[in-house]
């Protein structure tokens, strides 16, 4: 997960006002999770099993310690979008989801904004609509 996913923040945690997370004390993930940052602070445990740790030095260190936590199961990358973009651009996604929704949020960043040394191709595999939001799966195939 990146670290604007996780508070919204992305300065030192000293001025962020969300340095605890949006989840409150019982957040909805119930298992290890590897917050990407350039501010290093130590983990933090919530309620239902889920901790966040904060990892400083890349994609690639945070992509082994998920994998080393999940064992067996499926380790699933959380935006923003300069997350997953990162991760496309390493060839370490399989799948990508994404929730579209209506919503202008700003000047945020765009996943597919400048994608210059990454060649990825998407294959459509699923499309799930709602009044508001549209889930997108696609299969990375290149």
């Amino acid at each position: 997960m990146g670290r604007q996913m996780f508070s919204g923040g992305s300065g030192p945690w000293e001025e962020d006002p969300n340095a605890d997370g949006w989840w409150g004390d019982d957040p909805p993930f119930h298992v290890p999770v590897f917050v990407l940052t350039h501010h290093p602070r130590e983990t933090v445990a919530k309620e239902g099993g889920t901790t966040f740790n904060f990892v400083t030095n890349g994609i690639e260190s945070a992509l082994e310690q998920a994998r080393a936590a999940a064992g067996d199961r499926d380790v699933a990358i959380a935006g923003g979008a300069d997350v997953v973009r990162q991760y496309l651009k390493a060839a370490h996604l399989d799948e990508l989801l994404i929730h579209l929704t209506p919503v202008l949020l700003g000047s945020r960043v765009r996943l597919f904004d400048d994608e210059r040394g990454t060649a990825v191709g998407l294959e459509q595999t699923r499309v799930a609509e709602s009044p508001g939001v549209t889930h997108l799966t696609y299969r990375v195939v290149g």
